[in-house]
């Protein structure tokens, strides 16, 4: 009984050297890699932000950037209620970008 179950057992081979590494390929290229895209292209988007841009921030906050501060890494944007200081990493996406039609491809 004892050899039929050593049997059952050792029969994976090289299958299993395989597997564990082409799992993390797939971990890869599937979550990690476009991670590091998005992020890359937010970094670009909050460092190319100009004045008079309508933004939204991540908080929701709808507004038109009034002032860059270079040093602080701050902008001011004006709202409804006022101006509200916020980070550049806080802004999340232009307005003009977040209302764009997109393409309808053609058949």
């Amino acid at each position: 009984m004892y050899n039929l179950l050593v049997l059952q057992a050792g029969g994976g081979g090289i299958g299993n050297y395989v597997l564990i590494p082409l799992m993390f390929l797939v971990l890869y290229l599937f979550m990690i890699r476009p991670q590091i895209r998005r992020q890359k292209n937010e970094k670009k988007f909050q460092a190319s932000i100009k004045k008079g841009a309508k933004v939204v921030t991540t908080s929701g906050i709808h507004g038109k950037i009034v002032d860059l501060i270079d040093g602080d890494n701050t902008c001011v944007i004006e709202t409804g209620a006022g101006k509200i200081k916020f980070e550049r990493s806080a802004i999340s996406m232009e307005l003009s970008k977040k209302y764009a039609p997109t393409e309808v491809k053609k058949k």
